[in-house]
């Protein structure tokens, strides 16, 4: 096995500050959970479906 020979400075590589997050308004669809991202999928499929027998009448 080899050494581990170089040194990791990661002040060196990052020497610009960074700002804090900021809190987006709204929701995001990635912080849902499952069961609430299917029931948009669904609201969805239904809207589609309904638009569809709309057009064929």
């Amino acid at each position: 096995m080899t050494a581990h020979t170089h040194i990791h400075n990661e002040a060196a590589s990052h020497s610009h500050a960074h700002s804090p997050a900021r809190a987006m308004p709204g929701r995001s669809l990635l912080r849902l959970s499952v069961l609430e991202r299917l029931a948009i999928a669904g609201l969805f499929v239904a809207a589609i479906w309904a638009c569809v027998f709309w057009a064929i009448q």
